[in-house]
């Protein structure tokens, strides 16, 4: 609960109001029955209506007052709620944001976004109502038996002899309550994620035909959250009726030994009245013990699992006071890099000691057999993840001692596996760029091959690309992402398998219009399609996360080695294609 503290601190001072506002709208609800005490005692007295009506006007006023100070108390507190809310959000999202790639292999997307909006909304109920009937329940029952033992100490013990029972089984149920809540908020995030999963993968469920076997699986899931959420019903549901038996129990005595002081002379008529209006104030707090019971285990619970993703430390951070190169030419080396994937450590490495140094200015093809570690040894440049062992120094500084914003800004990577927000073409290609950017956004579609893809759409860079751009090509898709890291105009530009999905001559012909624009940045080719990188300055053969070969295009081809054997082979699988 720490950390919740931490957000009302933000707001005390409205909270502190609307507590104020609150204790006050009580303290007039609890007039009311001293007063219809008075009104009764003068009616069984005689008294004239004169001597009543003051009173009943005084009770008119009192229940406007508190209808106007009870509702402003409401609104500031549910408010509070609504503004720590906005906060918890905010901030879970920009703390989700800071954490590294190993963290989003291991957790699924539907549970963190029900983390996001559900248990961020459970927390804004625990401090809404939650704290309004927190904080009225005791005040309702401190000015209750207050009066109430004024009136007649003997009944107000007498009414409240079952009420030790019933906390009794409020303390046992709480434990279970928990449990139960937090087992139907895990569920809702296994169905969230089962729901996200299949939504973003839709094509390859059609694909496959599997829509009968998904609706299966999704209804068994579905049917295992509900049978949680009935035993945690039962639970809650079942709290309110022993409460409503605690308050008819509570009444039934009031009536019985309070009838029998009137006639004994003990009490008045008036006193009765106002006893048993005290006890019908006391009633809603008693039978609402059960949903603040709920409100409660349900906010900690999803307190507890919010807890859990704040407590993720992002592995990866910029030091402190760290600074940005003055001027940056772009020399990358790798010294002894040994590299496995968090949550690998046991299996073998993907990179194993690699020596590599790359000239800055000068364009380099990295190439290998599936799984030889290429797209591994990208992603350490800007630190995607860090190495094991080893070091990548930029410039000969290295990459952990620079500020994470500008080492991300000045080496731009394209994946091989191109991701596209649902927004528009030209959203997508701005994406890194301060304001609209039109002038280079304009320049990277041309650049990037997708002048003739624009014309063919009717809204050109307005084109809406859907989820994932679920409504491009795969060539396009990369072509799209190629011009939004192209706009950015990195130092170092990496293209990893970047246009694996377009043909080999649009792929020609989009490196050749990029020549001059390459010409002036450090360039890391990684590519399966060994014609595309016999320009390469310098070409690295990977194997095994190893350093096996190193040259240019003739040199390795005259060696006979692993990247003579690549390319024959490739030559080979072309002339069969023409066949």
């Amino acid at each position: 609960m720490g950390r919740l503290w931490g957000y009302l601190a933000r707001y005390r001072l409205r909270l502190v109001a609307g507590i104020a506002c609150l204790i006050g709208a009580t303290s007039l609800t609890m007039m009311v029955p001293w007063l219809f005490k008075s009104i009764v005692d003068a009616i069984a007295a005689g008294r004239p209506p004169s001597a009543v009506a003051p009173r009943l006007l005084l009770i008119v006023g009192i229940a406007t007052a508190q209808a106007v100070v009870r509702t402003f108390s409401r609104f500031v507190i549910f408010n509070v709620g609504r503004d720590v809310e906005y906060d918890l959000r905010n901030d879970l999202f920009a703390h989700l944001e800071t954490l590294p790639l190993g963290f989003y292999q291991t957790w699924r997307t539907g549970d963190l976004m029900s983390r996001l909006v559900n248990d961020v909304g459970a927390v804004r109920m625990l401090l809404g109502p939650g704290i309004l009937n927190f904080i009225n329940t005791p005040v309702y029952y401190v000015y209750g038996l207050a009066f109430m033992l004024s009136l007649d100490a003997r009944l107000t013990l007498a009414s409240l002899v079952v009420y030790p029972l019933a906390l009794l089984f409020v303390k046992r149920s709480s434990r279970l309550l928990m449990e139960r809540t937090l087992r139907v908020q895990e569920g809702l995030g296994e169905l969230s994620s089962r729901v996200q999963q299949n939504l973003a993968g839709i094509h390859v469920v059609k694909a496959y035909a599997c829509e009968e076997h998904e609706i299966a699986a999704f209804a068994g899931l579905n049917e295992r959250f509900q049978e949680a959420n009935l035993r945690m019903a039962r639970v809650r549901g079942f709290i309110g009726p022993v409460m409503n038996v605690v308050g008819g129990v509570s009444s039934l005595v009031v009536l019985w030994l309070g009838g029998r002081h009137v006639m004994e002379g003990r009490l008045s008529v008036g006193a009765l009245v106002a006893f048993i209006g005290y006890l019908h104030l006391l009633a809603w707090p008693t039978m609402a013990l059960g949903w603040m019971l709920s409100v409660l285990q349900r906010g900690r619970a999803a307190l507890a699992r919010l807890n859990a993703l704040f407590a993720v430390q992002p592995a990866i951070t910029s030091p402190p006071g760290a600074e940005g190169l003055d001027t940056f030419r772009g020399e990358i080396t790798l010294r002894g890099v040994t590299f496995r994937y968090p949550g690998r450590r046991d299996e073998t490495p993907a990179l194993d000691g690699v020596d590599l140094t790359i000239p800055a200015g000068r364009t380099v093809a990295i190439v290998g057999r599936t799984g030889s570690g290429k797209s591994s040894l990208v992603q350490l440049l800007p630190r995607l993840f860090d190495v094991e062992e080893g070091s990548v120094l930029l410039d000969g500084h290295d990459v952990r001692s620079l500020p994470l914003g500008w080492l991300r800004r000045h080496v731009g990577l394209v994946p091989q596996d191109p991701f596209l927000f649902s927004r528009t073409i030209g959203e997508n290609v701005a994406f890194a760029l301060d304001g609209d950017g039109n002038g280079e956004v304009g320049w990277a579609v041309g650049a990037a091959g997708l002048g003739r893809d624009l014309a063919d759409m009717p809204r050109g860079l307005a084109t809406i690309v859907g989820e994932r751009g679920i409504t491009l090509s795969g060539g396009q898709k990369q072509r799209v992402t190629l011009a939004r890291v192209l706009a950015a105009a990195p130092r170092v530009l990496v293209l990893d398998d970047a246009l694996s999905s377009v043909d080999a001559a649009t792929e020609r012909e989009i490196l050749d219009r990029l020549r001059a624009f390459l010409r002036e940045r450090t360039t890391i080719l990684v590519a399966h399609r060994l014609t595309t990188v016999k320009e390469a300055d310098l070409i690295v053969v990977l194997e095994d996360g190893r350093v096996a070969e190193l040259g240019d295009h003739d040199s390795l081809l005259a060696r006979g080695g692993a990247y003579a054997d690549l390319f024959r082979q490739q030559a080979l699988e072309g002339e069969l294609e023409a066949i």
